[in-house]
């Protein structure tokens, strides 16, 4: 057993405060990690406040933190986000910064996991899509998760980089600006009418309990220089979400196509594989759809 005294491993977890930072950091310090978070405003005065694109300030806070792990979830991650120069430069150019810095301290981290996303895979026909599935981005948020994918390939020499794919997630705390959430809030107060965009679109929606159970284990295994889809491999439409809350909420809604909220790009299914994913960390705690619905439902009726 470790004494008082034996220093706890370090994980920096940069994007802390936002919905998965959440629960990754709750999963590594459950693995005995200590957990650094950068943020932009730190109110509280504990945690250091840095943006990404402060190119010399990120360097002087890897620099006073000297992470021995680090997650790197920081990103503009809403594929409808209005700004694609916004998108480019935090998710491009931010992620360089990071990495030029954690390259400079004088002892590399042991493992640096970057969260890319599925979106990479477009509209793809594989089914399912596997790690070895080429990429044909059909938006600029998909666009801007690859070229930070083959950017963090400049620095894979000088450190253990695993880039983490995952696939549409969900759970307590999601903004209501993602699908589901508003689906769920629609239902929590007993709207008659929904309005949303095309119910044709199938997602591998997982838990992100189980997301931020990967991310953890993915730190702890390091298998550098991997490339890993995070997905649970039960496909669902945005029709089965709908008819899922209706008997979890006991009631049917009106569901209204907008055509305004059908999107350009929109990539019709996205189905992963997550063969690798299981070979590398082991079997992870992947609650049902309906599972993941109850408890959000029920944690907004709290």
């Amino acid at each position: 057993m470790a004494s008082p005294s034996e220093r706890r491993p370090v994980a920096l977890v940069t994007g802390h405060k936002g919905f998965t930072g959440r629960y990754v950091a709750q999963a590594l310090a459950s693995d005995g990690w200590r957990v650094e978070g950068l943020t932009i405003e730190a109110s509280d005065g504990s945690q250091l406040a840095v943006d990404l694109l402060d190119r010399p300030g990120m360097a002087l806070a890897v620099d006073r933190i000297r992470p021995d792990a680090v997650v790197h979830l920081a990103a503009i991650a809403f594929v409808a986000h209005g700004d694609a120069e916004a998108l480019y430069r935090t998710n491009v150019v931010g992620t360089r910064n990071l990495l030029e810095a954690l390259a400079d301290v004088p002892r590399a981290p042991r493992s640096v996991v970057l969260a890319s996303s599925a979106n990479v895979y477009g509209n793809s026909q594989d089914d399912p899509i596997t790690e070895s599935t080429s990429p044909r981005p059909a938006n600029d948020y998909a666009v801007s998760k690859l070229a930070m994918e083959h950017m963090a390939r400049l620095w894979m020499d000088k450190l253990p980089i695993v880039v983490a794919r995952p696939f549409n997630y969900t759970g307590v705390g999601q903004d209501a600006n993602f699908l589901i959430p508003k689906i769920v809030a629609h239902f929590q107060h007993r709207e008659p009418v929904i309005e949303l965009g095309n119910l044709q679109v199938w997602r591998d929606f997982s838990d992100v309990r189980m997301v931020a159970e990967a991310y953890a284990r993915l730190v702890a295994r390091a298998p550098s220089g991997a490339v890993v889809n995070i997905c649970s491999e039960h496909v669902h439409s945005l029709q089965d979400v709908i008819d899922l809350m209706e008997e979890i909420a006991g009631y049917r809604i009106d569901v209204r196509v907008n055509p305004d909220f059908v999107r350009a790009g929109e990539v019709a299914r996205l189905a992963g594989s997550n063969r690798r994913l299981l070979d590398l960390v082991g079997p992870l705690s992947a609650p049902a759809l309906s599972e993941t619905l109850r408890w959000m439902y029920e944690a907004a009726d709290a």
